[in-house]
């Protein structure tokens, strides 16, 4: 299954701009040995699950040296629904793990950051989404593979991108996400072997087209 990127998340100013987007991927994840009482919260805020955008399949490269963590490491903020007047925490730092982006956050202890984190702490807010620019594109037309191997066309795979801001969301653009797994259940999932599920659908829609 795709995931599809409603048009109601990107701010005005993106327009038909690929290099900027904006996404759901990402969840709030609670790891045992985490201090239930602390303001802080380890989160998952991007990974390399396909989205349809309007010019077609997006995919940000988690390799080594893709993603430019720079920004969220020195100045970066948590937000709440990417909306800059809503700012409810920081990042202390941020990292690749697993193919996917990490944040270590903390949330601050105003009204407004206070609130939030209170829903954050009963499960009602699980999702998180990242808003980030693309500085390199590799385009994979279809049925031919990607220059490193790990990915099928047709697809437009983010090399060189930078994540600006990551924010806790209400309603998450794809309904699978923000389920609130702990590490034990997310770490099964990396057991998984390494095929995205673009890529498990392209090669179901071959296998049916040659029956």
């Amino acid at each position: 299954m795709e995931r599809q990127q409603p048009n109601r998340t990107l701010a005005p100013s993106q327009g038909n701009d690929r290099n900027h987007g904006t996404r759901s991927m990402g969840q709030i994840l609670f790891r045992q040995a985490d201090d239930e009482n602390s303001r802080k919260r380890t989160i998952s805020f991007s990974s390399e699950e396909p989205y349809r955008r309007w010019f077609g399949m997006e995919i940000l490269d988690h390799a080594d040296g893709a993603v430019d963590l720079e920004r969220l490491n020195t100045v970066g903020v948590l937000l709440f629904n990417h909306n800059t007047d809503k700012v409810v925490g920081k990042v202390i730092r941020a990292w690749v793990e697993n193919h996917r982006g990490m944040a270590e956050v903390e949330f601050d202890t105003d009204e407004d950051a206070e609130k939030i984190f209170g829903k954050v702490k009963s499960g009602t807010l699980k999702t998180t989404s990242v808003r980030y620019d693309v500085d390199a594109w590799e385009e994979v037309v279809a049925g031919k593979t990607s220059a490193d191997g790990r990915f099928t066309g047709p697809c437009q795979i983010a090399r060189k991108w930078t994540p600006l801001e990551v924010s806790i969301v209400s309603v998450p653009a794809d309904a699978t996400v923000g389920v609130g797994r702990s590490e034990t259940e997310t770490d099964s999932q990396n057991d998984i072997p390494d095929l995205s599920m673009y890529e498990r659908q392209i090669q179901i829609n071959q296998n049916n087209f040659r029956r």
